[in-house]
Order: structure tokens, then sequence, then C-alpha cells
């Protein structure tokens, strides 16, 4: 046999696609050729594949070899096209008789024959079922992760003679075990409970994570916003199967999971530098990999010290607030990928931080203090849902000994408040209030009478923006939602109200 044809699969955002590896061996002066837009990676495997064959034992053959890797028009990236290209050359030179019929194989294979990890295999996987494929070779580093994926036999290898003397009945192979999913809590030792005082901030974060909602903390030094950022994520609700798909999905295109955690169960929480690129943030690169927005989908992105970001950076998370998906463009192609995620900012009041403390004075001018808040933008300033004011804590807080109350309790809370929003909006894309649709709003969010008055006279007063609006309906729709109510009442109104104010207070303050 002089042509042989198997089936990988290559990336392409956030999905898969199945990728032909054809072989031709022909007479003629001895080349080895990879077409299909491969990118150096994929070039490079001939190189990986002629060593690999040598050094397992079989003949390199002395001819015309072309690889075509179809479809053609599709960029090709990645080494994980080194395993199927051998398996093909050893069948075209006729060196084995297995039947590669209903499989997939993905994986690079070292220069003595291992067969190593790649990147990127839980979608593989997924749209191999997806095919009709019966069995999936990986990287015995993928197997664990490939088997979160039901219905289809996933077989980790370890070498490629492994599959070999398999597929020729020479030698049993066995397929991961079936991995079931168990939904976790963020298993850190951060909690609600280590935060004296800040009851404040405390309920407002509460209120963040029962709706989804995004939030700025505002305060000096050490009063303890980051702290406090850092324990949502003991808050928030358990992630659901098709949240931990979604979001191990991105994680594995990234090449971030790892043989001992193959599978995404607690809620993301990236903290990304504040001198990150507007590339870092979205992602990037010939094709575009996921960057910190997309990384932190169905979880948290915190970003401290928000007015040391880039302003181009900042301004980068403006549709991927609004939208719930970040869409890179470059002359490959244009990809989205999912970011539904609770954006949580940290900043002082001025470049010195104490502007507005109540015992120490600040150093810093009008201009300088202006200067410093107007970096960050009023159209991102509106697209976060809850400003919270976070105020020093007292001696007293510190020095008494009684424990605040654990996020453990908090979280009962904030399931209960979820809970009722599933029910709400079942049959439905939403998953929470913070992605209400303006047309939802109308629906889902009656408000009382006392309540619509007190809003009025806010938005007037206020001068607040249609968005600010909205988002003052769907922090109180949540509130609600933590009462019990089915109807907004003017108590939610009040305190949806109050973590709108801060604007008015340094902003405006100091324009």
């Amino acid at each position: 046999m002089m042509y042989t044809r198997l089936v990988s699969a290559g990336l392409f955002g956030m999905n898969a696609y199945l990728v032909d590896v054809e072989i031709d061996l022909m007479r003629g002066m001895p080349s080895f050729d990879i077409v299909g837009l491969p990118d150096a990676a994929v070039k490079e495997s001939r190189d990986r594949v002629r060593a690999a064959l040598k050094n397992c034992g079989y003949e390199v053959p002395v001819k015309k070899i072309t690889v075509n890797l179809a479809p053609a028009d599709l960029k090709k990236a990645g080494p994980m096209y080194d395993l199927p290209i051998f398996l093909a050359l050893l069948a075209a030179s006729g060196q084995t008789e297995a039947d590669f019929t209903g499989s997939m194989f993905i994986g690079e294979v070292a220069l003595d024959g291992t067969v190593r990890r790649v990147q990127g295999v839980l979608p593989m996987v997924i749209e191999a079922k997806e095919a009709g494929l019966k069995r999936v070779f990986v990287p015995a580093e993928n197997g664990r992760e490939g088997s979160v994926v039901q219905g289809i036999e996933v077989y980790p290898v370890h070498r490629v003679q492994d599959v070999v003397d398999f597929l020729e009945d020479l030698r049993p192979l066995s397929p991961a075990e079936p991995m079931c999913f168990a939904p976790s809590s963020c298993v850190s030792d951060a909690d609600m409970a280590d935060v004296m005082g800040q009851e404040f901030a405390k309920r407002a974060l509460e209120i963040a994570a029962a709706g989804g909602h995004n939030a700025l903390l505002i305060g000096p030094p050490g009063s303890g916003k980051s702290m406090l950022a850092k324990r949502i994520p003991s808050i928030l609700p358990d992630m659901t199967f098709a949240e931990a798909i979604e979001t191990t999905k991105i994680h594995s295109i990234a090449g971030f999971l790892t043989e001992e955690e193959p599978l995404v169960t607690v809620r993301p929480f990236r903290a990304p530098h504040h001198t990150v690129s507007p590339a870092g943030l979205s992602g990037g690169g010939a094709i575009p990999r996921p960057g910190e927005i997309s990384l932190a989908h169905n979880g948290v992105l915190f970003l401290d010290e928000l007015p040391e970001f880039s302003r181009p950076a900042m301004e980068i998370l403006r549709q991927p607030i609004e939208e719930g998906t970040v869409t890179i463009s470059r002359v490959n192609g244009t990809l989205s990928y999912p970011c539904n995620m609770m954006v949580i900012a940290a900043m002082n009041p001025c470049p010195c931080g104490y502007f507005g403390h109540p015992t120490r004075a600040c150093n810093c001018s009008p201009f300088k203090v202006s200067q410093y808040l107007n970096k960050v933008s009023g159209p991102l300033l509106d697209r976060l849902d809850l400003h919270i004011e976070v105020a020093p804590v007292e001696f007293q807080h510190l020095s008494a000994g009684k424990k605040a109350e654990p996020s453990s309790s908090i979280k009962k809370r904030v399931d209960e408040a979820r809970k009722i929003q599933r029910k709400r909006y079942e049959g439905t894309s939403i998953l929470c209030n913070a992605n209400l649709t303006p047309h939802m709003l109308r629906e889902f969010c009656q408000v009382s009478e006392q309540g619509m008055k007190a809003l009025k006279n806010a938005f007037e007063k206020m001068g607040m923006s249609a968005r600010g609006y909205d988002r003052i309906l769907k922090v109180a729709r949540t509130i609600a939602d933590l009462d019990g109510c089915d109807r907004i009442e003017l108590t939610h109104i009040s305190e949806a109200l109050q973590y709108r104010s801060l604007d008015r207070k340094y902003w405006q303050h100091n324009n």
C-alpha cells in the first residue's frame, strides 16, 4: 500500500474539527513534505517521526513522502499530528496491517517513540464522539482529561508501539476509566471569617455572588480590598457539569490542565498583574489562544489596582463584560471565546491612597486625585454593578475575639438565591440576574409603587444612564431574591442605590 488515511483533529477557537491525515509514497527523489497549511511545529514533525521510526526499529521509506492535512484551508498548529503521521507512514510503507477504522489519533512523538501530552485534548475527544468515532488514542498524560467525555473509548498510550501492538491484536490496551464529575467548593484556606469588620463590604459581595454581578472596591491601603476579593470564590455556588466542561475546554486549549487535575471543578479565580497587555487579557496569537478574560469564564476576574492597568487594557473589558464573549479577529479568522465572569476590581481613591480617609491626611493635589480617578473611564465604571467603599478597619474590630461569619454560612444564602434564579429562568440561556436582557427586565423585575418612585427620583438626581438604571434593577432583583421576595420593594431599591453612589462622591467631586 502506498496511500493511507487516518483521522486526527485540529483546534479553531473553542471548537475542534476533524483532520484527515493522508500519506502518499511515490517513486522519485527521497523527500518528506507536509502540506495543508502547517505551522512550524507541524513541519518539524517529519524530523521527529523519522527519528522515532529508526529508534523504534522500523524503516524510514526511501520514497517521495507527501503528507496532506485536510481540510487544507485551515491552519494546523502544534505537534499533535506526530502520532497519526507516524502510524500512517507505517501503514503506507507496509510495516503494519493495523486497522485504523473508527479511531482518532492525537499526540506528540518523542525521538525514542514516547508519546507526549498535547493541548486541547478535551474538545478533540468531544468532536470525535460527535463525529461517531468509537475510540481515541491520546498521550497517557492526557488520558484522564479525555475520559471526562462519556460514550467513547479513550486509550492513554505511553509509546507508539503500544498503539501498533494493540491494533494488530498483539497486546491488550485498556481504555481510561470514565471520570466522574464531583463539584468542588473552593478548597482554599481563604474564608470570609478571616476578615474582621467590613460588614458593609461583605454584604455587597454576598449580593454580587448571589446575582453574578461585577463590583468595584475602593478604599485606602490596608483596608482589606484584596483580602475580600480573594475570598469571593469561597461563597460562589458550586459549578455544574456543563460549566465545568466549558471551563475545562478553555483551560485545555490554553494548556493549563495537569494530569492530576484534568477537569476544572472549582470556579476559576484569575488575578492578572496590572502590567498585562490588552492581548494578554483578551487572548491573541496567529491562531488566537484564550486570554485572562476567557480563563476566568464561570469564575472571577480580579483586577487589583485598577487605575494602574493601561487604558487599552481596561477598555478592552467593555465588550466582554456586556456580551459575555470576547471576539478576536486575525488574518486567519475571527474567533469568539466565552467569558461569562464576575469582574471584581479594587483601587485606591488617589495615588497616595488616603483621599477621604477619616484620620490620615491626603498629600495629593486635587488635580492629581482627579487625574488618578479619571484613569477609570465612565463607560467602564458604568458596567460595574456595585461600587463598594471599603472603609479603614477600626481597632475594636481587629481586637475583638469574636469570629466573623464564615464563608459556608454566606454560601448557603447565595445558593438559595441562585436556586430561585435557576427556577425563574428555566428554559432560557440566563443563569443569574446579572445576565438579564432589557426585555427580561420588564418581565422579571416587577417593582412596587414606592420602589419605582424612589428609583425615579434617584434617576433624575444622579443623572443616571440607561445602563445604570438596568443594573440597579438587576441588583435590586438579587437583593429581593436573597430576601425570598417575588416583588422588588422599596428597601431593595434603596439598598441597590447605595451601591451606585461612589461615582458621585469621588469622580464627580473631582471633575
